[in-house]
């Protein structure tokens, strides 16, 4: 990596987290390719889903991440798919990140190339968001996503949910795709030691901005079942902004008023260091602390 000139970030979401061979091909096209490293993916069974990352140079990562989402669009069939997790597509969101080299503009230009060229090869509808949305009301997913892959069939013939790209009907099993341009995201799970399901959910509309709580935080109750708990799950859209501590202590503050502990955290996929150097700063009262004490950073700089 350290050749390339330009370095893209791409975290696709896809709707399968159970079946470990579905899971093992669409990953596929981001193993051993010229200008592209696959980092990290994740599959979780009560989401069911799957989180892929991946870095590359510009014109490299697009080619795989449009195969990948070519195999997603094959073999997953959205009428037979349940999970914890909201979902409109096979392929449900497919954000661009520039990492280095490259500015946020490239990352918009290269998300509406991948788009058009889904949306002719697969026959899928395409909506762009963040960064790169048509208009203000499509900037944010939860919006663009609302009434998911069932409500999608009504809700694309409308006039203000026309697609970017594609035809303006839900393709019959893989539905439709979010493709944007987007700032570093954490995903930061809060689990709870309660199996109720609304309390889960109060405490992520009581934390999420659009609710109130804080500025660059997403959040949505969810049910691990197979855990018998359930957990607030978490979009920290601007870490260096909203801190992944501010979030974990107000979902503590949250739950103490309905007498339920927080029984673990967990990050999904990968994270930012600054991200977790300022929670250890917070936990530890350290003062003064800065990146360059971090002996990986300065050997990696």
């Amino acid at each position: 990596m350290s050749t390339w000139s330009k370095i893209m970030e791409c975290v696709p979401n896809f709707s399968e987290g159970r079946d470990r061979d579905k899971i093992e091909k669409i990953v596929s096209p981001f193993r051993g390719k010229a200008g592209v490293k696959l980092l990290d993916y994740s599959n979780d069974e009560d989401h069911n889903r799957l989180v892929v990352t991946t870095v590359g140079e510009p014109e490299a990562l697009k080619a795989a991440v449009i195969e990948a989402i070519g195999i997603a669009v094959e073999l997953i069939d959205l009428t037979q798919h349940s999970g914890q997790h909201p979902r409109m597509g096979a392929v449900d969101v497919v954000p661009f990140i520039p990492i280095r080299g490259c500015t946020m503009e490239e990352a918009i230009a290269l998300s509406k190339e991948v788009g058009k060229e889904v949306a002719e090869r697969y026959n899928l509808p395409v909506f762009l968001y963040e960064k790169s949305a048509s208009a203000p009301h499509r900037e944010n997913l939860a919006a663009v996503r609302k009434g998911e892959f069932e409500g999608m069939a009504e809700k694309i013939r409308q006039p203000e949910w026309a697609p970017d790209f594609g035809p303006a009907e839900r393709h019959a099993t893989a539905g439709t795709v979010a493709i944007g341009a987007r700032m570093p995201l954490v995903a930061y799970n809060v689990n709870l030691g309660t199996d109720k399901l609304e309390i889960a959910s109060d405490i992520a509309k009581k934390i999420r901005f659009i609710g109130g709580g804080l500025r660059y935080c997403k959040a949505m109750g969810v049910e691990l079942t197979d855990r018998g708990i359930t957990q607030v799950s978490i979009n920290m859209t601007d870490f260096s902004k909203t801190a992944i501590y501010r979030a974990f202590e107000l979902v503590k503050i949250e739950a103490r008023r309905y007498g339920v502990p927080v029984v673990g955290s967990e990050i999904v996929g990968l994270v930012p260091m600054e991200a977790l150097i300022d929670c250890a700063s917070y936990y530890l009262g350290l003062e003064n602390f800065s990146l360059d004490q971090v002996l990986e950073y300065k050997l990696n700089g």
